[in-house]
Formats: C-alpha cells, sequence, structure tokens
C-alpha cells in the first residue's frame, strides 16, 4: 500500500515517466490520487483555520484573553502551508477567556480544531467556569454543541460559539445560585462530613500549563499534597470529599486521557479535617532523572526518592498500590 510505504502525512511527487507507465487502475495509484485530494483539502482547512485565528486575536486582543496550548501551533501550520514543513503539523489548541461585564462573570472556552475543520469536521469545544457546577456546566456544554451542530458544514463558527457563551451563560449562572441556596439549607442539618484522600497515576506529567493547572486548581480548593512531575507521575489531593471529586473532575477534563485515580481514602469525621491531613501544603515535587536515555522526556524519576517522601509522610504502603511492587530499594 502507498501509505504504508511512504507514511502519512509526506508529500510525495511521481516522475511523469513513471506514471505513464503505471497501471491508473491499480490500488496504489488510486491511493495516491486519494492521498492528494485529502492533502488539498486539509490545506485549504488550515487556511480558513489561519484566517479565523487571525480574527479572534483582533477580538482578543488583550494578553491572556486566547492562550494557545503550543506556543508556535501557527508558525507550524503556516509553514506547513508554505510547503517548508512536509508533515501535517498538529492540531490547534487553545483557549479563550471570556467575561461578562455587567455581571463579572468569567468562563473559559477551550478550543480543539480538527484538521478536516470546517470542511469536514466540527470543532471540539468544553466550556468551564467556576460560577458552574458539575450538572450545570456538563448542561451548558450539551446546549453549546447542540447550538454548533446546528451550523452548515463548513461555515467558521468559533466566534459564534463565543458569542453564544456570552449571551447565555447568566442563565446558567442564576440556576446555579438558585440550587446552591438550596443545597447550604440541606447541609445546615448536617453535622458530619468526609475527609478524602485521592492518589493519582499519570504515564508523565510534563507540560508547564499542565503542572500550572494541577498547583491553580489545588489552591483554589482548599486541597493539600503533592505533584510528582516526570515520568511517571503522581498527584494526591486531600480535603474535603467534594473538593477533592471537583478537583478529579476539573483536571481529566476535556483531553486528558492516560491518568487513573489508584486508590482513595475516605474517612466520615464532626468538625475540622485539618488534624486529618498528611500533608501541610499542595506542593510539586521534583526528583533527580533515573537513567539517560537520549531522549527528550525519555526518562524515569528517581522513584526511591519518591519513597523516601512517601515514608515522611506516613504513606508508605501507598507505593506497592501505584506500582504494584513492594517498596524496597
Amino acid at each position: 500500500m502507498w501509505r504504508k510505504q511512504y507514511g502519512y502525512g509526506r508529500a510525495v511527487f511521481w516522475p511523469k515517466e513513471k506514471l505513464k507507465r503505471h497501471d491508473w487502475k491499480s490500488q496504489l495509484f488510486r491511493d495516491y490520487i486519494v492521498y492528494e485530494i485529502m492533502s488539498a483539502l486539509i490545506k485549504e482547512c488550515l487556511e480558513l483555520q489561519l484566517s479565523e485565528m487571525e480574527m479572534l486575536f483582533s477580538m482578543f486582543p488583550r494578553k491572556g484573553e486566547i492562550n494557545l496550548e503550543d506556543a508556535n501551533a501557527i508558525l507550524h501550520v503556516q509553514r506547513y502551508l508554505d510547503n517548508i514543513r512536509e508533515a501535517v503539523p498538529p492540531k490547534i489548541e487553545f483557549s479563550v477567556s471570556v467575561e461578562v461585564d455587567k455581571d463579572k462573570i468569567r468562563a473559559d472556552l477551550h478550543v480543539t480544531l480538527p484538521h478536516e475543520y470546517p470542511q469536514g469536521a466540527a470543532p471540539q469545544l468544553y466550556a468551564r467556569s467556576a460560577a458552574l457546577d458539575r450538572e450545570l456546566q456538563k448542561q451548558l456544554n450539551e446546549d453549546l454543541i447542540s447550538h454548533i451542530h446546528s451550523f452548515n458544514c463548513g461555515e467558521l463558527c468559533i466566534s459564534t460559539a463565543i458569542q453564544w457563551l456570552q449571551d447565555n451563560i447568566i442563565f446558567y449562572v442564576q440556576k446555579s445560585k438558585l440550587q446552591t441556596r438550596s443545597t447550604l439549607k440541606s447541609q445546615e442539618v448536617m453535622s458530619q462530613t468526609f475527609f478524602y484522600r485521592m492518589w493519582i497515576y499519570s504515564h508523565h506529567i510534563y507540560r508547564q500549563e499542565l503542572r500550572k493547572k494541577i498547583l491553580e486548581y489545588a489552591k483554589r480548593l482548599n486541597l493539600t499534597g503533592f505533584c510528582l512531575t516526570g515520568k511517571p507521575g503522581v498527584i494526591c489531593v486531600e480535603g474535603l470529599k467534594e473538593q477533592c471529586e471537583e478537583f478529579w473532575h476539573d483536571i481529566r477534563y476535556p483531553n486528558w486521557k492516560h491518568i487513573s485515580c489508584k486508590h482513595t481514602e475516605s474517612i466520615e469525621v464532626e468538625g475540622k479535617v485539618e488534624e486529618l491531613r498528611l500533608f501541610p501544603t499542595f506542593e510539586e515535587l521534583i526528583f533527580e532523572a533515573h537513567g539517560d536515555y537520549g531522549l527528550r522526556n525519555d526518562y524515569h524519576m528517581d522513584l526511591g526518592q519518591f519513597l523516601e517522601y512517601l515514608k515522611q509522610h506516613q504513606s508508605e504502603h501507598i507505593f506497592q498500590i501505584l506500582f504494584g511492587i513492594d517498596g524496597k530499594f
């Protein structure tokens, strides 16, 4: 097969002599034609994406209003369109910070643009606001996606999605406030609460944006624990059960796939929970790399140092749960 022989995402130019003597009906040639058509379609879509990004940057010119997941994403696309780069560039991923001035409500719209958007695929959108609980946030996103799917294929729709979010988020916030009042009244009757500790495992944690987000979420939710960066990545959060579950929900979405909650500890308590904490603050751990394989990000953190850290915080038992081996070095 042509793709198996030449690989995806590479432009191939066949000599005229080879085309003349080639069997035009062969599967190999048909694959070549399909590839050329798809390449042209992707380039057309990427040109439209750059045009839309230029418009968005003019709509939100202030620093921090638009944050690219990869600061060089636009450059990669432009180099591909200029035939300087052969491989298809990574998808453009970014977030837009939206504020309704009248009500001081903030929301972040996370956007991923497939290569085929807008001609052959819809954008991936996920809105998040601290003013909404989980259920209303889910409802908001379902309604937003439903609105976007009402557009015709080929239409640029990110600015429309932002406008819809600005116009409609207030209704979800008002509904959230009503539910919060009702919930607070119910909680006044309850005297007991749950202290919770979650142990989260990831294949790796490298990106600065992700590490910053983890620290910010833990601080906002009044959680203590740690984040072990590198490979593997381990996160421990402890605090009120509802806040731990909110942290777990927020860091996974919209697109962190290689992550799992390995273990939880729950204690029903009355009154303060501070005396149950094993960690005084939430901190980022960076231990020395163990081994050097010569590739960027292809190294393991020193698990011996990590085990000592767990021992210092009465958590040695968790080592076997996380890694499946006894904590003996």
